[in-house]
């Protein structure tokens, strides 16, 4: 696939900033706020005080403002987002906006995507388009992602990057099998462990305390994961989330979000020993595929 850029209407920003900004983050976040610089964007989520999942972001530095932050986060759920991070300011010196009215988020994807916008490894930044950009900090396969004032098509395009859709970054996403906020995790009783948030780069475990940091390194030191998220390609009707996934007679998972003929499901470990394993949901058959990114037991599918 060439390289191509999709505006993502879908997402929204959130500006954070004043002289307690970073250790107020720190306090409450699954990644290390310390090594967000400006060359360095990271991958995070909030969870509750129980180590469940509430919101997924991404943190960037503020180019506008030395104490700033800026957080690339999922649209529809940005009210309760700040919210969430309003009961958390207590007495901090903390200023926080919503800025999605003046910033857009745009990504883009294929092959040549990260060189043209000068960038290498997963997370890291520059400035761009009075904005920033930067490596998604999940995958570099993924490619680039940008918050910059108004929308970034004339920069993006004159990077060399073709104009595209966000249903064509939606396949691109699935078929790396990577999650897409609550469209594939459910609030308040996913773990973040289940939908691969460790190998994500989204939990630094040698951080400090944060919310929910006490049952996520509980289960991360016992091993004791037995569902993952994963890709499954689809023979017949997509079916909708929330639909159980079938091995035979056993219920093996269940289904997140899907375009076409690919989705994500919740799959449980045990059943992905046989690498010609097919599942069947609501009258379609899926067949899970495991990324080469994710660790899962030895004798698992993987493509």
């Amino acid at each position: 696939m060439k390289a191509q850029y999709a505006q993502l209407a879908d997402r929204g920003v959130v500006a954070l900033g004043g002289p307690d900004t970073a250790e107020y983050l720190q306090n409450l976040v699954s990644n290390d706020v310390t090594r967000v610089t400006p060359e360095r964007t990271l991958y995070a989520c909030l969870l509750t005080p129980q180590g469940k999942f509430l919101f997924d972001f991404f943190m960037a530095r503020d180019p506008a403002r030395a104490d700033g932050f800026l957080l690339d986060v999922e649209g529809a759920r940005l009210g309760d987002l700040l919210k969430r991070l309003t009961m958390y300011r207590l007495r901090a010196k903390v200023e926080i906006e919503d800025a999605s009215e003046r910033c857009s988020v745009a990504v883009a994807f294929g092959e040549g995507a990260v060189t043209a916008l000068g960038l290498a490894a997963e997370g890291s930044s520059c400035s761009f388009g009075g904005g920033v950009a930067y490596v998604d900090p999940r995958l570099a396969a993924l490619g680039v992602r940008t918050m910059t004032p108004g929308d970034s098509s004339a920069a993006l395009t004159e990077a060399g990057l073709q104009a595209s859709g966000p249903e064509a970054y939606e396949r691109f996403r699935l078929g790396h099998g990577v999650p897409d906020g609550s469209r594939d995790i459910v609030i308040e009783k996913s773990f973040p462990l289940e939908c691969n948030f460790d190998e994500l780069h989204a939990i630094d475990y040698d951080k400090g305390c944060y919310v929910g940091q006490e049952l996520t390194a509980r289960t991360h030191h016992r091993g004791t994961i037995r569902k993952r998220l994963m890709r499954v390609d689809v023979d017949g009707p997509l079916p909708e989330p929330g639909t159980p996934v079938m091995l035979g007679d056993q219920k093996a998972g269940e289904m997140r979000s899907g375009l076409d003929d690919r989705g994500l499901a919740l799959i449980r470990l045990e059943h992905l020993q046989e690498r010609s394993v097919v599942m069947t949901a609501a009258g379609a058959h899926l067949r899970p595929v495991v990324p080469d990114w994710l660790e899962i037991p030895e004798g698992a599918a993987k493509g």
